[in-house]
């Protein structure tokens, strides 16, 4: 599709609100990234794997970020045509009128998002798993904590005056999209993945709801968490609300998409490449790390969630695997080290964060970008701190780490780190590799995500899975995503795959090692299944 010079000078807006901060992006027709401004956003903990945020806190870092993007990028208001959302699969209960409930026993009323990490649910989880619903076919056979029915229950056999107060349970996307334009409506990208709606049947299950105890939402069709799904990118209400609008500095009536969640933003913006997005792999790797596979027929993957369908690619199947901890594992895991508080000063002495100067002393320490792997000779990681996403859904599985000595020196924390990365590789790998044992196949990684821009990690990953790493044009493919959705919205493309197209291209491709190296790799890929098995039969006693 060719832009004209007259369509050129009209915008679009993506929102991402992710696990720590929130961004918005500003881009031109053509896919160009204009501006782009970053709020951070606060993570309430407690005791019990207790995560909360703020919905309040949360719009206002939307409204301010936006505003700023338009005024950095020194472009009209009115010139802005569409703005679409993505956000973490965090869930969001507010009362009449829209009023914020507290979801925890801190009783803040401001805390009214369990956010998706939040692992509260996790004896929930296990009794719906217990009862082996055929609607769990669609979420690789177990349900898992991160997903909003076990905390739904959770909330109601915990929190009873909460959840019978509860007006509307929101996925955080559906929640943005709402506050801009005051339309309920729900993607199929939210409901389908995480809350167990059955896009390929246009319908919600009744009967799973009340086997597990959700009856109430059953009885009520369903108003509270959903009674209209739409296909991501489908316009909603009449555009931005006047009062959303005076608050982002934009045109009332300004086209708003429905949203996604983040990591599926991050596929819309990276698995168009080539216009084969069956063969591409998206791959998010930021706090957590998100797989998403498409498949034009359904692919049933035990320990993957899906199949779901039009949930990212519309008319496509997409399987949906990650690992709970991904960039949010290696620095937990540098942590631990005694030169971990130096090399952090060192860090922030150049702006630059800590993984980042380790990637980059150990791309210098080696001739060869793959050499690195022999930093870590003897020394393997299996980063699983928090559960084992997929292929295995398995929340109680822990992290290994085997041969590690008593160094104190910079060096000893390059080769944790280099472990670790690997690490997080093999796991990739594994999901890769139990997905195509199941009839998913893909030829390439197609990499985005903040913990996934530098050259070094990269070609390590692409070292560790066997796979060509692919990197795409756009240096925020997660921000284009949603500025895709609102380029849809707006009318700017006939449909999402059109704009995917048109929009996205292969920037650069890491090819893996072969010989010494792939071998290396392969010995280690054995030791991560083994020491992952070990600590599996180990870990109740």
């Amino acid at each position: 599709m060719i832009i004209s010079t007259q369509e050129a000078q009209r915008y679009v807006i993506g929102v991402d609100v992710g696990t720590g901060s929130a961004r918005a992006g500003l881009f031109d027709l053509n896919g160009r990234l204009l501006s782009v401004a970053k709020r951070d956003i606060s993570l309430f903990r407690e005791t019990g794997a207790v995560v909360e945020q703020s919905s309040s806190e949360i719009w206002l870092a939307v409204c301010t970020i936006v505003r700023e993007v338009v005024s950095h990028a020194k472009v009209d208001p009115a010139a802005v045509v569409g703005l679409g959302f993505d956000a973490t699969c965090s869930l969001v209960v507010l009362g009449e009128g829209g009023h914020s409930l507290a979801v925890g026993p801190s009783e803040e009323s401001n805390r009214d998002i369990i956010v998706w990490m939040d692992h509260r649910a996790v004896a929930q989880a296990e009794r719906i798993n217990a009862i082996g619903h055929d609607v769990l076919r669609y979420v690789g056979g177990r349900i898992s904590p991160e997903m909003e029915t076990p905390k739904l229950l959770w909330l109601k056999e915990n929190r009873p005056k909460v959840f019978d107060a509860a007006w509307q349970f929101f996925d955080l996307a559906d929640f943005l999209t709402w506050k801009a334009t005051g339309d309920l409506s729900r993607s199929t990208c939210t409901v389908t993945c995480k809350w167990t709606y059955l896009a390929h049947e246009q319908r919600w299950d009744p009967s799973y709801f009340r086997a597990i105890g959700l009856d109430v939402l059953a009885d009520e069709d369903f108003s509270r968490i959903g009674a209209n799904i739409v296909e991501p990118g489908t316009t909603l209400g009449e555009g931005l609300t006047e009062e959303a609008a005076q608050a982002m500095g934009l045109k009332a009536g300004t086209a708003v998409a429905a949203g996604m969640i983040d990591a599926h933003a991050g596929g819309i913006g990276t698995v168009g490449i080539d216009g084969q997005p069956e063969s591409n792999l998206g791959y998010v790797f930021g706090t957590s790390s998100c797989t998403m596979t498409s498949t034009v027929e359904p692919v049933f993957v035990p320990g993957v969630w899906g199949p779901y369908y039009s949930a990212m690619v519309p008319g496509m199947w997409l399987n949906e695997g990650g690992q709970s901890a991904a960039g949010a594992a290696i620095d937990y895991l540098l942590s631990f080290h005694p030169a971990s508080a130096e090399a952090a000063a060192k860090a922030a002495g150049r702006g630059i964060p800590l993984p980042v100067l380790l990637a980059n002393i150990a791309a210098e320490t080696s001739h060869d970008v793959s050499q690195a792997i022999r930093l870590a000779s003897g020394l393997h990681v299996v980063p699983e701190f928090l559960g084992n996403r997929a292929p295995f859904a398995d929340p109680h599985a822990r992290a290994v780490i085997a041969g590690l000595g008593m160094s104190l020196d910079l060096d000893g924390l390059v080769a944790l780190y280099v472990a670790g990365l690997c690490g997080i590789g093999y796991g990739l790998k594994q999901i890769i590799e139990t997905q195509a044992n199941a009839g998913a196949n893909v030829e390439r990684i197609v990499i985005s995500g903040g913990a996934g821009q530098h050259d070094f990690v990269r070609q390590l990953l692409a070292d560790a899975c066997g796979k060509p790493v692919v990197a795409s044009t756009s240096e925020e493919p997660v921000l284009l995503g949603s500025a895709i959705l609102g380029a849809v919205a707006a009318g700017a493309f006939d449909n999402v795959r059109d704009a995917m197209a048109s929009l996205t291209a292969s920037a650069s491709v890491y090819t893996p090692a072969g010989g010494e190296l792939s071998a290396i790799h392969a010995k280690r890929y054995e030791a991560f299944k083994n020491l992952q098995s070990a600590c599996r039969e180990m870990r109740d006693f």
